[in-house]
């Protein structure tokens, strides 16, 4: 492979090594230690499990930019819900379950309104998702009263931080370290939507309408309903990583969560290999490009950089990204 095609394909793998390299160097066992490279897991697993569902509208041609904002109605939701459901005599883990199917089934309908209105009203993904996050919000705010909404239920915490224990390893006092819920719903997520992508008639149709739509339509596939799914399964995740937030933090602070999380899931997918011209993309990419977002955060705060310069870095992350995919398109 030439070097050109490497630095392409593999850019932002290359630079998530060289990036854990300099931390090992001038870190050395702070960084290494399990729980922070834990953390570099499950910290930003909820924009993770979000970034997953963007990287199929991003494939299949489109984008949304109300992630943010679906995330606060859904994580509004879910707190209302599993509150009602405990008071009412419902156990803990019980009112977590069905709180958690309601906020995904929130998402999933927001995600579907979203894509009938694209394919079947014929407008603009971004015009109409432009729309959806200032709508979401504006819910979210109306559902909190314009404040935080806490959790009464003592479950939905320790879920936050509950996890598997990771075999073999003991943290400074003995105890065993968590790999947490998060992470592992993060994990299975892009394995399945990997395993969609790759192996299934689906993912075919995604990448077909996102190369070419009217080629799509001349081949006999159903383009309105491959856009509907796929706004469909984002809306659902997002109420997955809305469930997971909440569950960390055991409230959903209605005007602040969520915030920027589409700019976040845009930039992992672009930085990831998926063209934002639709037709090409990789979930692995996807999961490389959140990582190393990550890991640009949790350097600038070990390193004791202003953090308000984290937006400029992303910015100019993105933007690296989409030259080098301009790069490859003009090569090709």
């Amino acid at each position: 492979m030439k070097r050109s095609n490497l630095l392409t394909e593999y850019g932002a793998l290359l630079a998530l090594v060289v990036l854990f390299v300099i931390n090992v160097v001038t870190r050395g066992a702070s960084f290494l230690q399990i729980e922070n490279l834990r953390n570099l897991i499950s910290q930003n697993a909820g924009v993770g499990v979000i970034a997953i569902g963007m990287t199929f509208v991003i494939i299949a041609g489109g984008i949304d930019l109300s992630v943010g904002s679906l995330t606060a109605m859904c994580g509004a939701v879910a707190i209302l819900l599993v509150n009602k459901l405990a008071s009412g005599g419902m156990g803990p883990t019980l009112a977590i379950l069905l709180a958690s199917l309601g906020a995904i089934a929130v998402g999933a309908v927001a995600g579907l309104v979203n894509g009938a209105i694209i394919s079947y009203g014929r407008v603009a993904a971004f015009v109409v998702t432009l729309g959806g996050l200032a709508g979401f919000r504006s819910i979210a705010l109306v559902l909190g009263k314009g404040g935080e909404i806490r959790s009464q239920v003592q479950g939905l915490e320790d879920f936050g931080f509950g996890g598997v224990a990771i075999p073999f390893v003991k943290n400074a006092g003995g105890g065993p370290v968590m790999f947490y819920w998060s992470a592992i719903v993060f994990i299975i997520a892009a394995l399945l939507a990997s395993f969609i992508l790759n192996r299934t008639r689906f993912g075919r149709y995604m990448i077909a309408v996102g190369a070419n739509e009217r080629a799509a339509v001349y081949s006999a596939i159903n383009t309105q309903t491959v856009k509907l799914a796929v706004f469909g399964i984002l809306g659902g995740l997002v109420g997955v990583a809305a469930v997971l937030e909440g569950a960390r933090m055991n409230s959903v602070g209605t005007g602040s969560v969520g915030l920027y999380y589409e700019l976040d899931a845009i930039a992992a997918v672009v930085i990831g290999g998926t063209s934002l011209r639709g037709g090409k993309g990789r979930i692995w990419g996807t999961v490389v490009g959140v990582l190393l977002l990550t890991l640009i955060s949790n350097m600038i705060t070990a390193y004791n950089i202003d953090t308000n310069w984290q937006g400029l870095v992303r910015g100019i992350v993105i933007l690296v990204a989409v030259l080098i995919q301009r790069g490859r398109k003009e090569n090709e």
